[in-house]
Parts: structure tokens; C-alpha cells; sequence
């Protein structure tokens, strides 16, 4: 563990622009840096990095943070190793901090796993490259399917001989606990002989690069056996989240801004050698929701290679709506008869099957719908099926202009009148939103009171179907001082209040800390509470502790509030000696602007009080009970007294009730 002061060493020395340079190439603009964004495609740079605040942040996909935010998304490290990788760059010499006997029983066990695997990865290969059998059978069958020797090493391929308890033995021998190996699935449950023997190897990496499980294919022609078997899951391998080639393909993938899906192994290796490097399979498995999100985090364009047979494929394009679900732009390619990628790259080369697959590709949903339209000729019924089917796909798409473009597609495509296609769609959605309510209703997190189930005015409901019965109604007029208060915090919390003799963040919540728990918007309570305590147990806060917090609406807030899509021109000094008359400039003005929000924040608190104290004369009143009526008078006299106080240092007009 890294000690909290050299993290901030390190923090402190970072210069995010030297970081992204060694990735994005970046231009002046103003006092900013400007270039095209590597998390999304452009053609036009809306990717800016103010060195000034130390920040990055894409007004076209959203993307912003610091520079271990940046090193986190673009190069998937996480977050110790993106502070590693800059403590090399800076020369900071890191003593990490011994950390307690769980940690390292957890990492120690984690690290085991992989040291195995790294060791039955080292046994495979030199079986294939070392032993007469894995000459004989196994490195000659791969360069029969024509792969080089520096390809089979690249993507860990190797042999597992026909023997009961070699990789057993010789794991013994080096020290490794027959235990470990069992839990990898190296091993039967007894761990009394190998779970792989007579079988080709595939090493499925994580995105790190680490080796996370095996698959087997036999060399036995027996129908009996199964072609391939594979690791089980476990603690570093989780199926629906892994897919195959992702660690060598992911710099492609966002260099080419898509991704290519493929079915098998050799698919994937095949397409690698000759060039197509952008490429992953899963495994003969459908896509995951995982999988998908690991795709995304390079690309929103996927194009999925098939070379089933029409049922095949009908069967496998049923799957795909969880893709138009996130948003991604799915394209199809079928490939000739009696062709799979590995097979035509191999007679045709990489050139011809990037063109092919570039000129053969078409959209998803229009590929659907073509393809099942063929059946339906001359049977309403049936096309009345595909009609429901078609717009139950494209009710998916969260995007409402893509949606309402592809039902104008179809439309023209199934000759169905559009307005028909709209009405059908809308009960879809209707339909959607009104059994997320009613699950989100059930789960548990609904009986909650934690802010965090309430409505997020950085991520705003879609629909008010989405709003459960137990949350909150927003409301709407105490969201311009909440987030200024956050935004104080975050700009200039750290800041010293030279006559308080405190930081603007202490000033703040230690006078409103009795209102914390009233925040209408739950994030903003969620920060200003988190902040409050930091600062009541003396720990130090910056803003890159919430750059990088663990919520990542608290993360996108941060991000939010320190980028601007414009900047303070310095032209009016530089140019017409012309500077700021009354105030100083923006970044210096915060002990005025600190008092100023927190007396309007103040005041609409005082105003929802004195609204309050109204209902409870009234209702007094009404229940003819004179002496808690007169009580409460009482109690409105000196709200409104206190609130024509904060409303005359504000400079606002009160009307009263």
C-alpha cells in the first residue's frame, strides 16, 4: 500500500499535460490544451486538458478526471499501478506501507492463482516446443493451420501430452500446492491426475495480460470426446467477463474505433497474424452484458462475424439486442459458405478480408430484418410476428433519434405504415419503464433511506416511470445553492479564509452542518456529509480524492464542476490593459464568493423552514388548538426575522405569505 503522503508526492509532482502527451498529441488553445479525444472517435478535438486545474475532460464523450484517471481509463491500470506508473515517470522512490493480514492473505491468494497458472503456462509451451510428442503432434498441427512460432508464443498456445499426472508431478516437484491447482481446475477434485491431457492449449488472458484460465482442444478424432474443454471459474476467472484476445487487441480496437467478434480461438489468431489486430471471440458463448462493457470501454462499434447457417444465425441475432441496449452500433457480416475467418484469411489474405468484411457489412437491426423477412412472404401472420419482433430490438436503443431513424427504415423495408411502428414502440417503452419501477420497487435498496436511491440531478431520470414509490420528489429551487456549495468545495475548499483563519470547506460545513441531512439532492449530500466528516477526523481533502472516489457520479460531479467549455480571455490585460475594476479575478474572488453562497443556501433553507411553520399554524388552527398555534407564531416571527436578515445581506426581495 502506498502511504497517503506519497500519494500526495506524487499528485503534487504530476503534470497532467506531459502525461497525455505521451498518448494524445496536443495543441494550445488559450491557457488550455486541446486534441482528439482517445476514448471516443472525432474528427474535430473536443478532448481539453487544463494544466492549470491538472484536469482532463471531453465535452464530446463526457470522459474527464486527472491524470490517474486518465491512466485508468486509457491503459486499464488500476489504481495503485497508475500511481506506480507515475511515480516512475517523476523518479519518486515509492516505500509502500505494510498493509493488515487480511490484505495480504486476500493479494497473497490472488497472486497465487496467477503464479500457478504463469507455471502451467510455462509447462505447456515447453511441452509443445521441447518434447518429440508436442513436436509430433501439437506445434505441427498449428503450423498447419499456418501460424508462426513467434504468434504461438505471443498468445501463450502450448500442448498438454497424453500422460495422467505430468503437470501434477512436475508442479510438486516446483513447490506449487496440489490445492491451487485444483481450485484452477489443473487438476480433478481429487488431485490425483491432470485435467488436460492429449490437448492443444489456449491461454485466456485477462486485460492485463495475466493468464486467468486455460481451454483444451483434443487431437483425438473420437466423436465421444469433446472438442474443447476449459477452465472452471474462479476468483481471476469470471467467464461472462472475460473474452478471448481482449489484452492483445485492445490498443487496436481504440486505434481503429471498433471492435471485431468472432466466434473461436483460432479465429482470433488467424486475423492477429495477418494484421487484423482489433479482433476478440467469445468463445462460442453468447454476449454477456460483461463482455459487452469491456468492449465499450474502446468502442462503440462492434461488427460481428458469422459463417453459421441461417438458423444458426437467427438463433445468435436474438442475443444481440443486449448490445443495442448499451448503445453500441452493431453491424453484420456473413461470410461465405463454408467459411470462417480463419479459413478465408488463410486462402485470401488480411487485405481482402478487411475489404470484404468492409464492403459485406450491414446494420443490425436492417440485417434482421431482411433476413427474416424473407419468411414471411405472402403470411400476414408471420410478418406480423417479425413486425413485433423488428420493434422490440429497436425499442432498445436508448437513443430516441436512432431509434425514430431505424423505424423509419423498417418501415419502408416491411411496408408498414410508420405511425403503427411508433404506436407499437411506445407500449414497448411503457411497458420497459413500468417493470424497472416495478423492480426497482422490490429490491431492497428501495426500503433504503441512503441518498444514494433518490433521483441524481447529474444523471437525471429518464422517464418518471423510473422514480420508485419510496423516493423523495425533487425539489427543483434548492439545486442552484446545493451545487454551489459543492462547487465551492470543490474549487476552493482547500483554500484559507485569512480572518477565520480556516479553509473555505471548514467554513462552510461547520456552519451548516446541522442542515446536511436536508439536502433535497442526494449527491450533493452525499459530498458535502463525506467532506464534513473528513475534515471533523483532521484528514487532509483535495480534489483528487474525489476525482478518483469510489462513487463515479462523485467522480463525474468533480469532473463537472472543474471543466469549463470556455475560459477567462486574457486579452483585457494582456492586450488593452483592461483588467477586473471592481473585484478581483474569478479564481481569487472565493472569500466573498464563499459568503455569498453560503447565505443563499442559508436563506433557502430559512424559506422551506418558515413554509413548514406555516403548515403547522394552519393546521393548529384548524383543530382549534390556540396554544401550540401561538407557539409556532411565535417560532414564525424569528424565522422571519432571521430570514429578512439573510435576505437583505443577499440583496433579495422576500414576499411574505
Amino acid at each position: 500500500m502506498i502511504p497517503p503522503k506519497q500519494v500526495q508526492e506524487i499528485l503534487d509532482l504530476t503534470r497532467i499535460e506531459e502525461v497525455i502527451e505521451d498518448f494524445v498529441t496536443l495543441r494550445k488553445r488559450g491557457v488550455n490544451l486541446i486534441g482528439l479525444c482517445p476514448f471516443h472517435n472525432e474528427k474535430s478535438p473536443s478532448f481539453n486538458v487544463n494544466p492549470t486545474r491538472n484536469i482532463f475532460k471531453c465535452f464530446g464523450c463526457g470522459k474527464g478526471g486527472d491524470a490517474v484517471t486518465f491512466l485508468m481509463e486509457h491503459e486499464h491500470f488500476s489504481y495503485p499501478d497508475a500511481l506506480r506508473w507515475l511515480a516512475r515517470k517523476y523518479n519518486v522512490e515509492i516505500q509502500e506501507i505494510v498493509r493488515s493480514p487480511e490484505q495480504v492473505a486476500e493479494i497473497q491468494y490472488t497472486d497465487s492463482l496467477y503464479i500457478v497458472n504463469d507455471f502451467a503456462l510455462q509447462h505447456f509451451q515447453q511441452q509443445l516446443f521441447d518434447t518429440d510428442e508436442g513436436k509430433s503432434v501439437a506445434l505441427s498441427y498449428f503450423k498447419q493451420r499456418g501460424l508462426r512460432e513467434e504468434t504461438i508464443r505471443n498468445f501463450g498456445l502450448g500442448y498438454a501430452p497424453d500422460q495422467w499426472d505430468l503437470l501434477l508431478k512436475t508442479a510438486k516437484s516446483k513447490g506449487h500446492d496440489p490445492d491451487m491447482l485444483r481450485k484452477l481446475g489443473l487438476v480433478n477434485q481429487e488431485a490425483t491426475r491432470d485435467f488436460f491431457r492429449a490437448r492443444v492449449m489456449f491461454a485466456v488472458h485477462n486485460l492485463s495480460g495475466k493468464v486467468a484460465a486455460f481451454a483444451g482442444r483434443t487431437m483425438s478424432s473420437d466423436k465421444n470426446t469433446p472438442k474443447y474443454i476449459n477452465s472452471p471459474e474462479t476468483e481471476i476467472y469470471v467467464k461472462n467477463k472475460i473474452l478471448y484476445g481482449a489484452f492483445q487487441a485492445k490498443k487496436a480496437i481504440r486505434q481503429k474505433d471498433e471492435c471485431i467478434l468472432v466466434e473461436g480461438y483460432m479465429d482470433v489468431i488467424s486475423l492477429h497474424q495477418a494484421g487484423i489486430e482489433n479482433v476478440v471471440a467469445s468463445s462460442g458463448t453468447s454476449l454477456t452484458e460483461g463482455q459487452l462493457q469491456l468492449i465499450k470501454r474502446n468502442t462503440n462499434n462492434l461488427k460481428i462475424l458469422y459463417d453459421g447457417d441461417p438458423a444458426g444465425i437467427k438463433a445468435a441475432l436474438r442475443g444481440l439486442d443486449l448490445a443495442l441496449e448499451q448503445d453500441m452500433n452493431v453491424r453484420i457480416v456473413l461470410l461465405p459458405h463454408k467459411e470462417d475467418p480463419d479459413s478465408y484469411v488463410q486462402k485470401y489474405g488480411g487485405e481482402a478480408f478487411t475489404e470484404f468484411t468492409t464492403r459485406e457489412s450491414k446494420d443490425f437491426i436492417l440485417f434482421k430484418t431482411q433476413l427474416l423477412l424473407a419468411e414471411t412472404k405472402g403470411d400476414p401472420i408471420k410478418k406480423s410476428i417479425l413486425v413485433k419482433d423488428i420493434v422490440a430490438s429497436i425499442a432498445k436503443i436508448p437513443d430516441p433519434i436512432k431509434r425514430s431513424l431505424y423505424l423509419r427504415e423498417c418501415s419502408a423495408l416491411m411496408e408498414v405504415d410508420e405511425n403503427a411502428l411508433v404506436s407499437e414502440i411506445n407500449k414497448l417503452i411503457q411497458t420497459a419503464l413500468k417493470k424497472k419501477a416495478d423492480k426497482d420497487a422490490r429490491s431492497p435498496s428501495a426500503a433504503s433511506d441512503s441518498p444514494d436511491v433518490a433521483p441524481n440531478p447529474e444523471f437525471p431520470t429518464a422517464d418518471p416511470a423510473l422514480v420508485t414509490p419510496r423516493e423523495r420528489p425533487v425539489q427543483k429551487g434548492d439545486e442552484f445553492q446545493e451545487r454551489d456549495i459543492v462547487r465551492l468545495l470543490v474549487l476552493y475548499g482547500e483554500q484559507m479564509l485569512p480572518k477565520e483563519q480556516m479553509t473555505v470547506a471548514a467554513y462552510i460545513l461547520l456552519d451548516i452542518e446541522e442542515s446536511l441531512d436536508t439536502f433535497d439532492f442526494p449527491l450533493y449530500g452525499r459530498f458535502a456529509r463525506e467532506y464534513h466528516q473528513m475534515i471533523v477526523e483532521g484528514k487532509s481533502v483535495d480534489r483528487h480524492y474525489f476525482l478518483n472516489h469510489e462513487n463515479p457520479q462523485i467522480c463525474e460531479l468533480t469532473v463537472n464542476i472543474l471543466s469549463m467549455p470556455w475560459e477567462m480571455s486574457p486579452n483585457w490585460e494582456e492586450r488593452f490593459n483592461n483588467p477586473l475594476q471592481n473585484q478581483p479575478m474569478p479564481d481569487l474572488n472565493f472569500d466573498i464568493d464563499a459568503r455569498q453562497a453560503l447565505d443563499r443556501f442559508k436563506l433557502r433553507k430559512l424559506m422551506k423552514m418558515c413554509e413548514i411553520n406555516l403548515v403547522r399554524i394552519r393546521a393548529a388552527s384548524e383543530e382549534g388548538d390556540m396554544d401550540t398555534m401561538m407557539h409556532y407564531m411565535r417560532v414564525q416571527q424569528k424565522l422571519n426575522e432571521s430570514r429578512n436578515e439573510l435576505a437583505a445581506r443577499v440583496g433579495t426581495v422576500v414576499l411574505s405569505k
